[in-house]
C-alpha cells in the first residue's frame, strides 16, 4: 500500500514557495497493537469519573485547568483554549541553513518527510542538490496541530526530511545531572581505545538490529492463532551480581588475547575473572559477518559482567 500524505504544505525558500506534501517518517503497521479485553474477551470501554462524587463525567461536559496550587486550579472552556492556540499555517519558512552537524542530535525530535506535489518538481530538486552540494541544513518556523514548532530540513538520498526540534527550555543536559569528574589513565585509555578499534564500523545499518520484543510478541500471536500452548518465557539473567573485577582486566577480557598482550599488568580487585561465553548464533543478530559477531559475543559477556564495579 502507497503511503498517504498527511497534509500539503509549502517550503519557502527565498521567494520560492515549494508545494509539498508531508509524510510520517514512521511505518505505522511496524508495530503490534494489543486491545485492553475483558474476561470474557470483549471489548472494554474507558470512563472518567469524579474524584469528588464518583460520577461518570462525559467527554463534552470536560474543561482543563492549570493546578497554581495544591488542589487549585485555574480552568479553560474549549473555546478559550482555542483562542491560545497557534492556527496551523501551511507555510514552512526557512529563516537559515546551518552545516549539516550545527544541531546537537540531543534537540531533534521527531521526523517527517516532504515529497513535492505535482507542481514542484523542479524548485524541490533544486533546493535539494543545493543543499547537498553546500553541506548546509535549513531551519524554518512551522505550525502543526495547534503547536508552532522549530524545524530542521535536510536532504535524504533523493527527498528531503524535516525534523521538529526541542526548545531549549524542554532538553536535559548532562550538566544538569551533577555528574561527578573522574580521573582516567593513561593504560585504562588506552585499552579502551584498543576496544573501540576492535568494533568500530564506518556507518550505522539498521538492517543489523531488529525489535526482539516485537518478534516475540508477534510469534506468541501466531502460535495462539494457531492453536499452540504458549511457553513461558524463561527468567531474564541477573545482571547486577556480585562478582567484581578490575576495570583494567574488563577492558583486557572485552579485547580478547591481543589486549592481554598489548597492555601492562594491573591490580586485580578480589574475585574470579569472568570467562568469555561463546558467541550467538549469527543467525539473530541479521547480516553482521560471523567473525566480528563471535568477537563481539565475547566483548558483550565480559561487559555484562564489569558493569557493576563500571
Amino acid at each position: 500500500m502507497s503511503a498517504r500524505p498527511i497534509a500539503s504544505l509549502s517550503l519557502g525558500f527565498g521567494l520560492v514557495s515549494i508545494p509539498v506534501q508531508l509524510f510520517s517518517a514512521a511505518e505505522p503497521s511496524a508495530g503490534v497493537r494489543l486491545h485492553l479485553l475483558a474476561p470474557d474477551g470483549t471489548r472494554v470501554r474507558q470512563q472518567y469519573v469524579s474524584e469528588k462524587s464518583g460520577k461518570r463525567v462525559e467527554r463534552r461536559e470536560m474543561v482543563k485547568g492549570y493546578e497554581f496550587e495544591k488542589d487549585r486550579y485555574v480552568v479553560f472552556t474549549p473555546d478559550e483554549l482555542h483562542e491560545l492556540d497557534e492556527h496551523d499555517d501551511p507555510a514552512i519558512d526557512i529563516v537559515a541553513f546551518v552545516p549539516a552537524d550545527a544541531v546537537d542530535p540531543l534537540y531533534v525530535d521527531k521526523a517527517w518527510l516532504l515529497a513535492p506535489d505535482k507542481r514542484g518538481g523542479k524548485p524541490y530538486a533544486l533546493l535539494r542538490e543545493a543543499m547537498r552540494e553546500t553541506g548546509r541544513c535549513a531551519l524554518a518556523r512551522w505550525t502543526f496541530r495547534g503547536k508552532q514548532s522549530v524545524v530542521l530540513v535536510r536532504p535524504l538520498d533523493e527527498g528531503l526530511v524535516l525534523h521538529t526540534l526541542l526548545y531549549a527550555d524542554e532538553v536535559r543536559r548532562p550538566a544538569d545531572l551533577g555528574i561527578a569528574p573522574l580521573a582516567v589513565s593513561k593504560a585504562e585509555l588506552q585499552l579502551a581505545r584498543q576496544l573501540i578499534g576492535q568494533i568500530s564500523q564506518d556507518r550505522y545499518d539498521p538492517a543489523q538490529f531488529h525489535d526482539e520484543e516485537r518478534q516475540r510478541i508477534q510469534a506468541a500471536i501466531e502460535r495462539k492463532i494457531a492453536g499452540r500452548q504458549v511457553v513461558e518465557q524463561a527468567p531474564h539473567e541477573e545482571r547486577s551480581g556480585a562478582q567484581v573485577i578490575d576495570l583494567m582486566d574488563a577492558l583486557r577480557a572485552s579485547l580478547g588475547p591481543r589486549g592481554a598482550k598489548a597492555a601492562p599488568a594491573s591490580k586485580t580487585a578480589a574475585g574470579p575473572r569472568p570467562q568469555a561465553r561463546k558467541a550467538r548464533d549469527s543467525s539473530s543478530t541479521g547480516s553482521r559477518p560471523t567473525a566480528t559477531m563471535a568477537s563481539e559475543g565475547k566483548a558483550a559477556s565480559a561487559r555484562r559482567s564489569s558493569r557493576a564495579k563500571l
